[in-house]
This record gives structure tokens, sequence and C-alpha cells, in this order.
């Protein structure tokens, strides 16, 4: 992965591989649902599913595999799909790349109250300040989380900023898909 630092965390380069991935297929795409895998063991048990994933040549080192899962239904929210999912043992985290409407914090005070969620969509979508973001966030069984995010006005590599904290809620989301 080119534009991925080599001494990130299996988790960030992931999060940034998934991201570069959806960048690649350009805006306005759907939410993509991906399984997290560790590369080595998917090489040991998997050698033909490694090979189909060009992962037979890699180098030995400790990684993740992005497996893009398939489509998320459109007419079913976000959170109550995520609510659906239960991954097998050999899933070791989840990622989720989604793209939405963001507000600077300068425009909180000004949200009318009382707006069903169709109502504050389209006031969101109306706002001058409106950004388009993409967001790519990842999590573990473990807890570790992290996250990419994209502005599609400075979509760019090197302009994603990443962090375990940029999107608490959809981490959280993310995390529960691992609870017992």
């Amino acid at each position: 992965m080119s534009n991925t630092p080599m001494a990130a965390s299996p988790l960030t380069r992931a999060v940034l591989e998934i991201d570069e991935y959806a960048s690649g297929l350009g805006w306005d795409q759907p939410a993509r649902l991906f399984a997290l895998v560790d590369t080595a063991r998917l090489r040991a048990q998997e050698p033909g599913l490694a090979a189909q994933l060009g992962l037979q040549d890699a180098p030995e080192t400790t990684g993740l595999t992005p497996i893009e899962q398939d489509e998320i239904p459109a007419d079913k929210p976000l959170d109550e799909f995520l609510g659906t999912i239960a991954w097998p043992d050999a899933v070791v985290g989840c990622a989720l790349t989604v793209e939405r409407l963001m507000l600077p914090p300068s425009a909180e005070a000004s949200v009318p109250e009382g707006l069903s969620d169709k109502k504050l969509a389209k006031w969101v979508a109306d706002h001058p300040d409106r950004q388009e973001v993409r967001m790519t966030v990842g999590v573990l069984r473990d807890g570790t989380r992290d996250s990419a995010l994209r502005l599609r006005e400075k979509d760019a590599p090197t302009e994603v900023l990443t962090g375990a904290g940029l999107v608490p809620g959809l981490a959280e989301a993310l995390s529960a898909t691992f609870a017992d």
C-alpha cells in the first residue's frame, strides 16, 4: 500500500487501505462493510483465498486483510443492520466506510430544535457550511479502534485525518457486532 505509513499499527494500515479503496471508487457510494482477518493466519489456513486476494507473495509481517462483505441493504438504517451482524471467530475485527454530511462545531448552536430525522437531514444538506466526508472506521475484538476521515473538498491521500476517537458512535456500533 503506497500511501500507508509502515510504522502505523495493523488496524491503521487496514483502515487506510479501505479508505484508499473507497477513494478509487469515487464519491456518492453506498456504505461498505469489511471483515478484518489476520493475514498470516489467512495465508496458512486458506491458501486458495489468500492467492485470490494476491496475498501469497506478501511479506511475512503482521497485518490485517480487509475482506468486503455483501452489500449493506439500502432500505434498513445502518444501526439496525449492524445490530444483526455476528462474526465467526476467524474475524478479528471489522471496518465500515460510509459517506455523510457534517457541519462544523460552530453550526451546532443554530440547529433548530424538534426537527424529525428527515427534516434535520434536509436542514444539514441545505446548510452553507456543510461538508461531505467519507468516514472509515475499524475496530478489533480487543476494543482497539481507528478511523480515517476524508473530506470531499480535500480529496487527497495526504489530507486524510486518522485517529482512534474521530467517530466514536460508529466505532461503538461496530464494536457491538462482537458482543456475545
